[in-house]
């Protein structure tokens, strides 16, 4: 029986591609929803751990950062930031003065919540926006999907020492290392294929896609526990049940945001090497 973040991988992929492969308005309209619905999520989870952070300073914070990411250049990146900060120092203020004991420790959580999920789930929106967005967003997304297969089938066949039993007790060395292996190998053969039909340069090295495979591998393996973390500290199943039998958005997207992140930076360090 496939995990549950395969099974989700299949009902979400053709939607996601065709938004991918839209560009513009459509996919970032798209991302911005699913950001907002994630940070919705991300709130629950701390509220469930009996912290205040404050979902309207966070759905703000998201929001901003995904606007800049789509409509503004980076040079009011640094103006964004102080605002933000500035803001959720007054909003802390004022919650401890309304009765708020945890208002101190909610201003911690409500930045960290925007620099995850505006900062790096943005980043989507960034490497879809690069010359050749297309095809490395189709290089690095799926090839994440493909390792997550790859993690789950050979950890079920060949896995026995746990990776970290008590962030996510199914995860396993060996299924890291098919995680790893064919993140690299997809990687490659993904920007195989994307040269053939255009949608990356012909002159694209195959090691890049290597690269970015066995990169974006590694680091969403990290995404996925780190969302095991929040859930597990909050002693929950699932982030939520906007998919009935599959969780909630923040479960779907936790590895998908770091590979598109990661993959930008990856991108623009190619270009000058």
């Amino acid at each position: 029986m496939l995990s549950q973040r395969v099974n989700a991988a299949l009902v979400f992929i053709p939607l996601v591609l065709i938004l991918i492969y839209l560009g513009g308005w459509a996919f970032n309209l798209f991302i911005l929803l699913i950001l907002l619905v994630a940070t919705y999520e991300f709130t629950r989870l701390f509220k469930e751990m009996g912290h205040q952070p404050s979902l309207v300073m966070l759905l703000l914070g998201v929001a901003l950062f995904v606007v800049q990411r789509w409509t503004l250049d980076d040079a009011y990146l640094v103006p964004l930031l102080t605002l933000l900060v500035l803001a959720n120092t007054i909003n802390g203020l004022v919650e401890y003065e309304r009765g708020r004991d945890g208002a101190a420790l909610g201003f911690v959580i409500n930045l960290a919540g925007i620099l995850y999920l505006g900062w790096v789930g943005g980043g989507m929106i960034s490497l879809r926006a690069l010359e050749n967005g297309l095809g490395w967003m189709l290089t690095a997304l799926p090839s994440v999907w493909l390792a997550d297969s790859g993690a789950y089938f050979i950890g079920s066949w060949l896995g026995v020492k746990k990776m970290s039993p008590r962030l996510s007790p199914n995860k396993t060395w060996a299924g890291l290392a098919g995680e790893v292996v064919t993140g690299t190998l997809f990687g490659a053969l993904l920007v195989l294929l994307w040269r053939s039909v255009g949608w990356l340069p012909a002159v694209t090295p195959l090691w890049q896609g290597a690269v970015m495979g066995f990169v974006l591998a590694l680091v969403s393996a990290a995404g996925d526990l780190l969302v095991s973390l929040f859930k597990r500290t909050a002693k929950v199943k699932d982030t939520g049940n906007l998919i009935p039998g599959h969780g909630g958005i923040l479960d779907r997207i936790d590895s998908w945001i770091w590979a598109a992140l990661v993959g930008y930076h990856l991108v623009q360090l190619f270009a000058v090497i």
